[in-house]
């Protein structure tokens, strides 16, 4: 067995390592009903990596830094790793494997997985758009949709999902999904496949997508879920198409 697919297996088996299948979801939580304050200070982080990114568009001196990054990776690049397509989705299961272990977060199961399903919304919708309008061309010459990584997007909206459900029980697990969402810009890079700028635009976007969601969770659950104590369950489960593995879930509200 190669180490690309004991790579998949471990990645994919992971979640299903634990006992989540049919699992009751109503009080998994340490303190539904905390809210997450806006605050400006917040936007710091992504306004910067967004706009160093779109700097990057048209600046020559941040081109020049791009390439040169993409020369220094290339010298040293023996063989290329894919584990950026599995490690970006990390920090987001996690959460889950954390519950299913009875590790509880902020929010109950209904809650965060409306809180996720808003964040993937605006990154899709944010991250897709951009790709379509200004037409980067990535560093192997694949393709002309490199802006921004849609790759390092998802790691960082899956990081700041786990900062923002654990960081009151501990700062660590928020740290090790930004650590991991690091990893997976970086192997962006390594595999020819993004810019710098590319991947701290994907960065941004991320993590503001969660803090979006976060903050309009309030109203969307009020809207969708006027009754808040109607119980949820969900069943886990991997599919394989033949080609590629996939983690899927049915949830009933």
């Amino acid at each position: 067995m190669t180490g690309r697919k004991v790579l998949i297996m471990i990645l994919v088996s992971l979640p299903f390592s634990f006992k989540i299948f049919g699992q009751e979801f109503s009080s998994d939580t340490i303190s539904s009903d905390k809210k997450l304050e806006f605050k400006y200070s917040s936007l710091i982080i992504p306004t910067v990596l967004i706009g160093y990114g779109t700097v990057g568009i048209e600046s020559d001196g941040l081109k020049n830094l791009n390439a040169e990054i993409k020369e220094e990776l290339n010298e040293n690049i023996d063989e290329k790793l894919t584990i950026d397509d599995f490690s970006q989705y990390a920090p987001t299961l996690t959460v889950y494997a954390l519950n299913s272990l009875g590790i509880k977060g902020k929010n109950n199961f209904r809650k965060r997985t409306t809180i996720l399903a808003t964040s993937f919304l605006i990154m899709t919708a944010t991250v897709s758009s951009l790709k379509l309008t200004t037409n980067i061309t990535r560093p192997d010459g694949s393709s002309n949709n490199s802006f921004p990584s849609g790759h390092t997007a998802t790691a960082f909206m899956g990081a700041e999902f786990l900062w923002q459900e654990y960081k009151d029980v501990s700062a660590w697990y928020g740290i090790t999904g930004f650590v991991i969402a690091t990893g997976t810009g970086f192997f962006r890079m390594y595999n020819d496949r993004h810019w710098l700028t590319d991947v701290t635009t994907g960065a941004g976007i991320g993590i503001l997508s969660t803090k979006i969601a976060y903050w309009v969770n309030p109203y969307i659950s009020k809207k969708l879920f006027p009754n808040r104590n109607k119980q949820s369950a969900s069943i886990l489960y991997p599919y394989y198409n033949g080609e590629q593995w996939c983690v899927c879930f049915a949830l009933r509200f």
